[in-house]
């Protein structure tokens, strides 16, 4: 039935199952609805619906919510956005239901019981480091539908961007004063990034002309009515935790040019032109100046006339004047914006007025050495044309005549080195001015100066100190200065001092008295201790003094003495024959020993040169001979005691003569020759001995062995019945030694004996006083012709044979008997 109506009206037909579909109703009125069931029996009673039923579309739950969006996480928040449904389900949305699940965790749950229909929602309070998903659901006048889809996980931590920047303005910009600019952007980052602006690396402050404003997303910098002053640099940071970024814009605020910087100068004047210079601007009103404006007026009319306005030039000639007539002259600047201020200059009369220079001051001379100095000068006036060139003249004092000192120009200094002076000459220097006039006066000559380098004291003796000293007396040494300040060191001035006084004594009177480095002070006191100092002195003074470091007590003092051999003191020296022997040795000791040198406890030989010095002794043997070697030594000695060192002397040479030379088994070719070794074999092995024969009708001796080494030799290949004369010599590795020669000349023949005995001897008369004897010849003459018969003669009874005559023949009278 209608909801105004009481009757019911029944649906035309009957079901069977328990839901029913009821048409025929009409949209927008209520109805009420009843039920009964019916079996065979008869029908049950009805079962009314409680409320009206509107009759419209069917309502049914939202759709899912869409694009559900995480916007912003932090450690602690998250904040999330979506869009509603696209089907609402026929009823608007009532409400939206967040819901958030742990990861880890099986169950949603509601977030907040806020309606949230404007779709955004922040989710605080979260623990920094949990990971959660989220869903939203949508409501609406039936109940809550689907949920959307769930978000990713979501851990919650601060979110972290690098900063952005997008810039409106490019690199470079030109604005014209009065003008008003703005440089704007985007930026971005997260966290949110600081902006900061900068011009010239100054921070920007907000003022009456200038504007800074910054949302979270866009920045701009705003600055009204610009001046020249705003020209420069800026630069917009934009900085987070995460970095920076920057962005720059030269800006530059144009204008017309500041007027050019006088005062106007007048270069050069004459009775028709002058020539003016003036300074460029100051401020270029930031472009370059294109050119110049020059204006002149004759200062008795009021205009100004045209010079030229093309010059970029900070001269200019301005031509056509009257004589005699006073100019003024203005000058402007001008650059792409505009024209300058005028600069405006004094009056000037058009005329002549240009003269030679003026003479300069009297020159100073400096840094004067031997052969150079250098004159210096201040420069003259200049008679209204630029100096182009100065003149330097010099001369000796005593002559008249000035000469040039260069052919070259000098210019634009006012210094001048002269060379090629005269050591010890003195000389003065002036100095005129020219210019394209001519050449004006001279300057009043300098103070003469010496040539010759200067001269300062020295500098102080170095390392003075007490090398000796006696009862009475100290040896002092040092070393020259360091500096001798450029003059010869004339010599020392040695001074002491007792110690506990105060004055100092002076040793030498002069310096020239001590020229050397080193000097003995004496008269000193016995027992007494000293200081010591010594200065050095030269043309220009004495240096200061250098003191020996410690105070030295007078008295004698003994040091045993002390050899220091050299090298050739070895226990063998070798010298080769004509050589010289050196034999050294350093000798220390206090007082000085007494040197004695030896040779096998005799003196040494008068050829040997003998020196002693105060921290020596050396022995000296020139062009050595064999009998210079032997045993030599060195003997010091002082009260303290005495040393002796020994060397053994081997001179080198060559070997003395065989001895005992033999000739012996002669025969008429050949014949045996021995000999014994030298006496002396010159200090070196015997290497070989040289046999040499010489016919003695002949003056040409002839080798018949050069390389025996054994003393003996068989000669061979002899003439016979020639007479030969024999020598040999020894050599060893310094050379071959003198001969021994035979004596006799030895005749090669064979060897001869005695003949036989003659035969059959028997007389042949007798008388009273004499006998006649005769005989044959001997079986054998001994290899020889016989020369005579000896005949003898023995008194009966008498032991000895009485010799009577040779005879040649076989036969003889024996008389006297």
């Amino acid at each position: 039935r209608e909801s105004d109506h009481r009757a019911w009206t029944p649906v035309s037909y009957t079901v069977t199952r328990q839901n029913a579909t009821i048409q025929g109703l009409i949209q927008g009125k209520a109805y009420f609805f009843r039920i009964a069931a019916e079996n065979i029996i008869g029908m049950g009673p009805f079962t009314e619906t409680t409320k009206e039923i509107l009759i419209r579309d069917p309502i049914t739950v939202p759709d899912r919510p869409e694009d559900l969006e995480v916007k912003a996480v932090t450690k602690n928040s998250v904040t999330l956005t979506w869009n509603p449904p696209k089907y609402n389900g026929g009823s608007d949305i009532t409400m939206y239901v967040l819901e958030s699940r742990l990861i880890g965790k099986d169950k949603f749950h509601k977030v907040t019981k806020e309606k949230m229909l404007d779709r955004k929602f922040t989710v605080e309070g979260l623990k920094e480091g949990d990971t959660y998903e989220y869903r939203v659901s949508a409501c609406n006048i039936v109940g809550q539908g689907k949920p959307s889809f769930c978000t990713k996980p979501i851990t919650c931590k601060d979110e972290i961007a690098p900063p952005t920047l997008d810039l409106d303005f490019r690199d470079k910009l030109i604005v014209r004063v009065g003008e008003a600019f703005s440089l704007t952007g985007r930026y971005s980052g997260k966290p949110a990034p600081k902006v900061t602006w900068l011009k010239d690396d100054t921070v920007v402050k907000e003022d009456d002309r200038t504007k800074i404003k910054t949302t979270p997303t866009t920045l701009c910098l705003g600055i009204l009515k610009s001046v020249r002053e705003d020209t420069g640099k800026y630069c917009v940071t934009v900085e987070n935790s995460t970095g920076s970024r920057k962005g720059f814009c030269q800006v530059n605020v144009v204008d017309r040019p500041s007027p050019p910087v006088g005062p106007v100068i007048f270069d050069e004047v004459f009775k028709d032109h002058m020539v003016v210079s003036w300074k460029p601007p100051l401020d270029d009103g930031g472009s370059e100046i294109t050119n110049y404006i020059i204006e002149k007026k004759d200062t008795h009319k009021d205009l100004w006339m045209p010079v030229t306005s093309a010059t970029v030039k900070t001269t200019c000639k301005i031509p056509k004047l009257l004589e005699g007539r006073e100019y003024q002259i203005r000058i402007y600047a001008e650059n792409l914006y505009g024209i300058s201020d005028p600069l405006i200059s004094d009056e000037m009369k058009a005329k002549d007025r240009f003269r030679v220079p003026d003479a300069p001051e009297q020159p100073i001379i400096k840094d004067v050495t031997k052969d150079s100095a250098v004159v210096v000068w201040n420069k003259p006036y200049d008679g209204g044309k630029p100096i182009t060139n100065y003149i330097v003249e010099k001369k000796e004092t005593m002559a008249t005549r000035w000469v040039r000192v260069t052919k070259d120009p000098i210019f634009p200094g006012t210094k001048f080195k002269v060379p090629d002076l005269l050591e010890g000459c003195q000389y003065e220097f002036r100095v005129s001015a020219e210019n394209e006039i001519g050449v004006g006066d001279p300057s009043p000559p300098s103070k003469p100066i010496f040539a010759r380098d200067p001269i300062a004291k020295p500098s102080p003796p170095i390392n003075p100190e007490a090398v000796d000293k006696t009862k009475n007396s100290v040896d002092l040494s040092w070393q020259p200065p360091r500096h001798d300040g450029n003059g010869k060191i004339i010599g020392y001035l040695i001074e002491y001092q007792k110690v506990g006084d105060e004055e100092w004594k002076q040793a030498n009177l002069t310096a020239d008295s001590c020229p050397e480095t080193n000097y003995k002070v004496t008269g000193l006191t016995e027992g007494l201790t000293y200081k010591f100092r010594v200065k050095a002195v030269n043309a220009a003074g004495e240096s200061d003094p250098a003191h020996v470091p410690d105070p030295v007590e007078v008295k004698d003092r003994l040091e045993p003495p002390e050899l220091i051999l050299d090298a050739n003191m070895a226990r063998e020296q070798y010298v080769k024959a004509g050589d010289t022997l050196r034999l050294s040795a350093v000798i220390k000791g206090l007082p000085f020993p007494k040197v004695t040198w030896k040779k096998e406890d005799h003196e040494v030989s008068p050829k040997a040169d003998i020196e002693v010095t105060g921290v020596g002794s050396k022995l000296e043997i020139r062009n050595t001979v064999h009998e210079d070697g032997g045993m030599y030594s060195l003997t010091v000695e002082n009260p303290a005691g005495s040393k002796t060192v020994s060397v053994k002397v081997v001179v080198l040479d060559k070997p003395g003569p065989p001895r005992n030379l033999n000739i012996s088994d002669v025969r008429s070719d050949s014949c045996y020759i021995t000999w014994m070794e030298p006496e002396d074999d010159g200090g070196s092995v015997i290497t070989n001995y040289v046999v040499e024969r010489r016919d003695v009708a002949s003056a040409q001796w002839v080798a018949i062995s050069s390389s025996s080494k054994k003393r003996s030799h068989m000669a061979k290949y002899l003439m016979e019945g020639t007479q030969y004369l024999f020598r040999v010599a020894a050599e060893n590795q310094y050379g071959r030694g003198p001969y021994v020669e035979t004596l006799k000349p030895i005749k090669a023949i064979d060897p001869l004996h005695p003949p036989g005995p003659p035969k059959n001897l028997h007389h042949v008369d007798v008388d009273k006083t004499e006998v006649s004897l005769v005989w044959n010849r001997p079986d054998r003459d001994g290899g020889a012709e016989i020369t005579g018969y000896l005949v003898e003669y023995q008194e009966d009874g008498a032991d000895e044979w009485t010799k009577f005559q040779t005879v040649p023949m076989l036969d003889c009278v024996v008389t006297g008997l």
